[in-house]
C-alpha cells in the first residue's frame, strides 16, 4: 500500500494521488548471475529504488519477449537482457575487429527521456561491443535460479531467488527484467504469491519499519532511512561487482504525502480487508440497476473498475478515526467483532460513553477459552475514512439502532452527485458496502461531474493563483450567473471545464439581462396604468388568458407550457446541461418575439382591456419561468417573485416555497411551429435586405413565401400576417405552396450523418441521392423517408437545397431570395415612389426615439413631440407626415405636432435638428405635456369676465399635471374649482374647457 513514513500510516490510493512532484531518483543496472549457466551469464535488472534491492526475492521477465545472451568484447562479462533493450547496456570500446555473429544494428533501440537510460537519445550500441551468443524466449528463462545480491533472506532459498514471468513487465524502459521485492511493490507482491515464493495471509518479512528505516534484519544498513541509504547500497552493489554500469539520474513524477510532504513508499502492511473479490459478480449486477448521467461513466469507467476490483484494505495506522471494532487474543486465535455498544459493554463489563480510541483502547474482554488464555484487546488500527463515507446512507441516521422504517422506505437513495474522480472513491465504497450489507446498490441515480480547471487547462492552484477568486466573480456577476455558467458547461457531462470569467459575464449578458428587461417592461407598463389614472394592475386569471384570441398570447402560453414540460422531463432524467440552452431560446423568444411584437398592446395602444390581457399574459409567463428556474437561479428568481407577488393575495412568501409548476392544458404545437417558421422567414428576409443594403426603415412592396405546408401558409397570410408586415416593413405577403414555381430542388447526402453508418456503401448511396429528380425529392419530403440501395434514409440524412429561379426579365438587384430547409423567401427589391412617404415616417420616428433616449426619458415618461421643417418647401414634409399620421401616432402614442402649436408655458426638454433624412431637414422638440384651453368656453364659464378666465388658467397651470389628470379621472372628466379667491366656483369639463395635452386639443380639432 502507499505508505507515509512522515505520518507512519498507509494511505488510500486516493490520498496517494493528491501530491505528485517531479523529482530525480537514482537508476541502476544490477547483475544477477544465473546458477549453472555454461557461459557464466548474469541476468540484468533495472531499478529506480535501490533501497528495495536488499529485499529482493525474485526476478520477473515477460514470457512473450525475446531475450538475448551477449558477451562484452571489452570485459568478457555475459549478460541477459530483452532483445529490444540491448541498447541500454554500457558501450565498451573493443580492440578487436567486429566478428561474424555480432549484434546487428536492427537490434538496437533509441530512447527518449532526458537524463535517463529510459529513453535517453544516444548512438546505437557499437556492434563491436557485444558478441551475440544466443536468443532465448522469455518462457525459457522461467525457473532459472540466480545468486542473491545480499544474504539477508537466505531462509527463502528453497522457494526464492529464481526467474518468474508476468505480463506487467514491459520493454519501454529498463532491461525488460524487473527485480521483485514483495514487501515493497503491489505487482511484486502479487507475482511472488502466484509463484509460491510467499504465501498470502502469512507474515511477510518487511525489512523497513514504520518510520521508513531499515530494521535489524538488514544488518549493514540498520536504522538508516531508506531514501538516505540509496547511495551506500549502490556502493555495496558496486563492491560486489554487480553494478553493470555507473548509476544515472531518472527524472519522474513521484507521489508525496499530502500531509507531511515526505516521499511515499510502497510497503506491505498488515491490514484488515473487505473481501471485495468475492462480491465482484454481485457488484457488476448491482451497477446495472443504477442510472448514471452521463451513462458512459457507468458503462465504461466504473464497470471496468468493478471488473478489476481488488480486496479493499480498510485499516489505517492512525490515532484519530473510527476505531476498528475488532478484539483479538494475543495468539490471534480468538477474534470478536463488536456490532453494538451494548455487546461491548456486556462482554467487557465496562460502561462505554465515547467510541474514540482513548476511551476504548483500554477495554479488554476475557477469553471464552479460560483465564489462562488471557484477554482480548482491540486491534490498534482505525477505519479508512472512505469506509465511513461509504457508510453514509445508513450511518447518518444511526441505522439499524434507530430510524429503521425511515431507512428501509428510502433506500437506495434517489440520487448522489460528485466528481468523476469518485468513481474510484465514494461511488465505489458506496456500492461495495451496500452490496455487502444489503445485496443492492446504495443509490438509484447518480450525477457525475467533471473537474473545473484553470483557463490554461491546468489544475487550479492556490500557489500559482491561476484562477479568479470565487468571491470576486460572485461580487461582480452574482452567484446565479456563476451557477448557471457551470450548469451549462461540459463539467456536468463529466468532462473538464476550463473556467473563464468572461463566460460568467456571457451568462449575465445573454440570460439575465434579457430576462430582466422583459420583467422591467412589465413593471413599467403596469405602473403606466396608474400614471394614466387607470385602475392599478391586477393579473387576469390564467383560465381566462388561455381563451385569448391573440395569436402571440396563444403562442407564448404554449411555449411556457413547453418550457415547464421540458424542464420537468430533463430534471427527471437528471440532465442539467440541456436546460440552460432551452431557457436561452425561451427568453430570446419572450423578449424578441412576444414583447417586441406586442409593444403596442403592452403599452395600451390597442385599448385598455387588450393591454391588460397582454400584461397579464407576460406576468404569468414571467411568474411561471421564475418558478421553473428557481432551483437554477435562486436569488434572481426570488427578487422577481417578491415584486410580482405584491399584486396578488395569498401567495407563498418565497418562490422557493412554491410547488414546481405543472403543465396546464395541451400545448399548441402548431402555433409554436408556425411562429418558429415565421421567425425563420423574418431572418431570411433580413438577410436579403442586408445583402442589398436595404435597411428595415425602407419599405418594400412584396414578399413571396414558398412552403409545402398549407396550414403554415394560412397562418402566415392570416393571424401572423400583421407581425410579419410590420417587422419587415413590407406591404404585402403572397403565400405559395408550389415548391417548383420559384425554385429548383437538389438533394445532397449528409456525409457527417451517413458516413459512419453506411461505410463502403456511402459512395453508391451518395451518387443515387444526388441524381434524385424534382419529383423524387418532393415525394421524399412528403413521405419523410426513401430507400436507396437497400438503405432507408430519413429527413435527417438528406439535405434538400432550394435554388431560386429568378424571372427572366428581372435582375438580382430587383428580386432576390433566401432559403432554409423547406422554406424559400423572395423579396421584390424594386424602388416604388408610393413607398417614399412610409419610409420618411419611419426615419422620423427613429430620430424621435433616439432623442428620447438622449434626454434620458423612461418609457413611462409622457412627452409631446413637435416638428419644424427646415426645407425651402416645408409642404413636402408636412404632406408626408399628414399621410403617415396614423402610423406615427400609433408608434409614439401621441400625434406629431407642428412647432407653431408649442404653448408659451410649455417646458422644452430637448431639441435637435436633422439633415439629409431622405433629402429632408427638420427640427424635433420634446416638451412636457402642457394644458390647452378653449378660451371661448372658459370665458363662457364666467359670463365673459376675462379676469376670472385668466385666474382659472393661472390656477390650473400651477397644478401638478399628474394630480390634475387623476382628479379629472376620478370626477369622470369633471372637476369643481372653488378655491380661487374672489372668484365664483365653476365646474371645469375636460375636453370642453381644458385639454390635458396639446395633442388632445389637436385631435379634437381634427375630429371636429
Amino acid at each position: 500500500m502507499p505508505y507515509s513514513t512522515g505520518c507512519r500510516t498507509p494511505l488510500s490510493n486516493f490520498e496517494a494521488n493528491l501530491n505528485y512532484k517531479d523529482v530525480p531518483d537514482p537508476e541502476v543496472m544490477v547483475a544477477f548471475p544465473l546458477v549453472g549457466d555454461p557461459h557464466g551469464a548474469a541476468v540484468v535488472a533495472w531499478t529506480t529504488t535501490p533501497w528495495t534491492l536488499p529485499s529482493n526475492l525474485a526476478l520477473c521477465v515477460n514470457a512473450s519477449f525475446t531475450y538475448v545472451k551477449v558477451r562484452s568484447r571489452a570485459t568478457g562479462l555475459t549478460y541477459v537482457v530483452a532483445e529490444s533493450r540491448l541498447s541500454e547496456l554500457p558501450v565498451e570500446k573493443s580492440k578487436s575487429d567486429v566478428p561474424n555473429g555480432s549484434v546487428n544494428d536492427s537490434q538496437k533501440t533509441k530512447s527518449k527521456t532526458k537524463g535517463s537510460s529510459v529513453g535517453k537519445t544516444k548512438d546505437v550500441v557499437d556492434s563491436g561491443s557485444y558478441e551475440l551468443l544466443e536468443k532465448i524466449p522469455g518462457s525459457s528463462l522461467v525457473g532459472m535460479r540466480y545468486e542473491p545480491l545480499f544474504d539477508y533472506f537466505m531462509e527463502f532459498t528453497d522457494v526464492a531467488f529464481r526467474v518468474v514471468a508476468d505480463n506487467y513487465v514491459t520493454d519501454d524502459s529498463g532491461t525488460g527484467i524487473v527485480h521483485c521485492a514483495p514487501a515493497f511493490g503491489e505487482d511484486d507482491y502479487r507475482v511472488c504469491i502466484e509463484n509460491q515464493i510467499i504465501t498470502k495471509g502469512e507474515n511477510l518479512i518487511v525489512a523497513v519499519d514504520d518510520d521508513g528505516c531499515f530494521t535489524e534484519k538488514i544488518t549493514d544498513f540498520s536504522g538508516r532511512y531508506v531514501k538516505d541509504a540509496d547511495k551506500d547500497i549502490i556502493k555495496a552493489v558496486k563492491a560486489k561487482g554487480r553494478l553493470v554500469k555507473p548509476p544515472g539520474s531518472f527524472n519522474h513524477s513521484y507521489p508525496f504525502c499530502w500531509r507531511s510532504d515526505t516521499p511515499l513508499i510502497y510497503r506491505a502492511v498488515p491490514s484488515w480487508f473487505v473481501a471485495v473479490e468475492k462480491l465482484k459478480d454481485q457488484l457488476l449486477e448491482n451497477n446495472k440497476q443504477t442510472y448514471w448521467v452521463p451513462d458512459y461513466v457507468k458503462e465504461k469507467r466504473f464497470h471496468n473498475w468493478l471488473e478489476n476490483a481488488r480486496d479493499w484494505a480498510v485499516s489505517r495506522t492512525r490515532f484519530w478515526g473510527t476505531p476498528l471494532p475488532v478484539w483479538i487474543s494475543a495468539d490471534g486465535e480468538e477474534k470478536i467483532v463488536m456490532d453494538s455498544i451494548e455487546k461491548l459493554e456486556n462482554l467487557s463489563g465496562t460502561k462505554v460513553t465515547d467510541l474514540h480510541r482513548h476511551n476504548i483502547d483500554h477495554i479488554t474482554i476475557p477469553s471464552t477459552r479460560g483465564p489462562e488464555f488471557g484477554v482480548l484487546r482491540r486491534v490498534e488500527d482505525v477505519f479508512d475514512c472512505w469506509f465511513e463515507s461509504g457508510s453514509m446512507p445508513y450511518a447518518y441516521i444511526h441505522y439499524p439502532f434507530e430510524n429503521a422504517e425511515l431507512f428501509e422506505k428510502n433506500f437506495p437513495g434517489h440520487f448522489v452527485a460528485e466528481g468523476l474522480d469518485q468513481t474510484r472513491g465514494w461511488f465505489y465504497t458506496l456500492m461495495v458496502l451496500s452490496t455487502a450489507l444489503f445485496g443492492k446498490p446504495a443509490f438509484r441515480s447518480l450525477i457525475c461531474n467533471g473537474l473545473v480547471l484553470a483557463e490554461d487547462g491546468k489544475k487550479m492552484s492556490k500557489r500559482l493563483k491561476n484562477y479568479p477568486s470565487p468571491m470576486e466573480v460572485i461580487n461582480e456577476y452574482g452567484a446565479d450567473a456563476l451557477r448557471l455558467y457551470i450548469i451549462n458547461s461540459p463539467v456536468v457531462r463529466a468532462e473538464p471545464l476550463r473556467f473563464k470569467k468572461d463566460g460568467v459575464y456571457g451568462v449575465v449578458k445573454d440570460v439575465f439581462l434579457p430576462w430582466y428587461n422583459a420583467y422591467r417592461f412589465l413593471v413599467q407598463n403596469a405602473k403606466r396604468l396608474e400614471v394614466e389614472g387607470l385602475p392599478p394592475f391586477h393579473p387576469i386569471d390564467q383560465a381566462t388568458l388561455r381563451k385569448s384570441s391573440n395569436v402571440l398570447d396563444q403562442w407564448i402560453n404554449s411555449a411556457t407550457q413547453s418550457l415547464v414540460h421540458f424542464v420537468r422531463q430533463e430534471m427527471d432524467a437528471y440532465r442539467l446541461y440541456t436546460v440552460v440552452p432551452y431557457l436561452l431560446k425561451f427568453l430570446d423568444n419572450l423578449t424578441n418575439i412576444y414583447v417586441r411584437f406586442n409593444r403596442k398592446r403592452l403599452k395600451g395602444r390597442t385599448g385598455e382591456d387588450d393591454g391588460r390581457m397582454a400584461l397579464s399574459t407576460l406576468y404569468h409567463v414571467l411568474l411561471t419561468s421564475c418558478k421553473a428556474m428557481a432551483p437554477f437561479t435562486p436569488f434572481f428568481t426570488e427578487v422577481l417573485y417578491q415584486n410580482m407577488r405584491k399584486v396578488c393575495d395569498g401567495w407563498e412568501e418565497s418562490v422557493h416555497y412554491c410547488s414546481f409548476p405543472q403543465e396546464e392544458g395541451k400545448g399548441g404545437e402548431r402555433i409554436e411551429t408556425s411562429v418558429a417558421r415565421m421567425m425563420t422567414i423574418i431572418d431570411l428576409a433580413r438577410n436579403i435586405r442586408e445583402r442589398h443594403n436595404k435597411p428595415l426603415k425602407t419599405p418594400l412592396r412584396e414578399m413571396v413565401v414558398v412552403h409545402p405546408d398549407t396550414e403554415f401558409l394560412d397562418d402566415i397570410a392570416g393571424k401572423l400576417r400583421e407581425y410579419v408586415l410590420e417587422e419587415l416593413n413590407i406591404r404585402s405577403i403572397i403565400p405559395c405552396n408550389d415548391s417548383l414555381k420559384y425554385a429548383s430542388l437538389r438533394a445532397e447526402p449528409d456525409f457527417s450523418v451517413l458516413g459512419k453508418r453506411l461505410g463502403k456503401s456511402m459512395g453508391i448511396v451518395a451518387k443515387e441521392v444526388k441524381s434524385m429528380s424534382q419529383e423524387d425529392i418532393l415525394a421524399f419530403e412528403k413521405a419523410e423517408e426513401v430507400t436507396i440501395a437497400t438503405h432507408c434514409l430519413k429527413v435527417t440524412d438528406i439535405k434538400v437545397v432550394r435554388e431560386f429561379k429568378r424571372p427572366e426579365n428581372m435582375t438580382d438587384k430587383q428580386i432576390d431570395a433566401a432559403g432554409d430547409g423547406d422554406v424559400l423567401v423572395i423579396l421584390d427589391l424594386r424602388p416604388d415612389n408610393s413607398l417614399f412617404e412610409a419610409g420618411v415616417a419611419r426615419e422620423v420616428v427613429n430620430r424621435i426615439q433616439k432623442l428620447r433616449k438622449k434626454a434620458a426619458l423612461e418609457p413611462t415618461d409622457a412627452v409631446e413631440v413637435y416638428f419644424k421643417s427646415l426645407d425651402k418647401d416645408p409642404s413636402i414634409l408636412l404632406q408626408v407626415l399628414r399621410s403617415q399620421e396614423f402610423y406615427i401616432r400609433e408608434v409614439l402614442g401621441s400625434p406629431l405636432l407642428p412647432s407653431t402649436m408649442i404653448p408659451a408655458h410649455a417646458v422644452i426638454l430637448c431639441e435637435e435638428s436633422f439633415h439629409g433624412i431622405s433629402k429632408l431637414a427638420f427640427v424635433i422638440y420634446l416638451t412636457r405635456p402642457a394644458l390647452m384651453f378653449n378660451l371661448d368656453s372658459v370665458l363662457a364659464l364666467y359670463a365673459e369676465n376675462e379676469n376670472y378666465a385668466r385666474g382659472l388658467q393661472t390656477y390650473l397651470l400651477s397644478r401638478d399635471h399628474y394630480n390634475l389628470k387623476s382628479e379629472f379621472n376620478l370626477g369622470n372628466g369633471k372637476i369643481k374649482v372653488d378655491c380661487i379667491e374672489s372668484q365664483p366656483a365653476v365646474e371645469v369639463v375636460l375636453g370642453e374647457h381644458v385639454f390635458l395635452t396639446v395633442g388632445d386639443y389637436y385631435l379634437s380639432t381634427r375630429t371636429g
